[in-house]
């Protein structure tokens, strides 16, 4: 059976990726993790560094091969976290249809 990301039974793991977008995580976040980031839905979101630990941007691969990576330069991250963030947000949306309205840290 094929694991499949429910936000009721996988909300549990939003604060955990949240306080530590970057690895370790739980063997369940993990799980969750594998599953967005290998997901062949089209418009996979991808992340990407145009300027090595200062600069990265969100991508979609498209659902053909062949076809172009589309870059989103509208959005710049000067973090690997707050990019990271980000893309957990979207992937979520794309698995479970509940937007994620929270900022990757609290305001103090």
């Amino acid at each position: 059976m094929v694991y499949r990301i429910t936000a009721e039974a996988d909300r549990q793991h939003i604060e955990e990726f949240r306080a530590n977008p970057i690895a370790p995580h739980s063997p369940g976040l993990q799980r969750m993790l594998n599953i967005m980031r290998t997901w062949t839905g089209g418009d996979q979101y991808i992340l990407i560094a145009r300027v090595e630990f200062a600069e990265f941007v969100i991508g979609r691969m498209p659902e053909h091969r062949e076809d172009p990576i589309v870059v989103e330069e509208d959005m710049v991250f000067a973090t690997r976290e707050e990019a990271e963030w980000e893309l957990f947000c979207r992937r979520w949306k794309q698995h479970t249809g509940e937007s994620l309205n929270m900022p990757l840290k609290d305001e103090a």
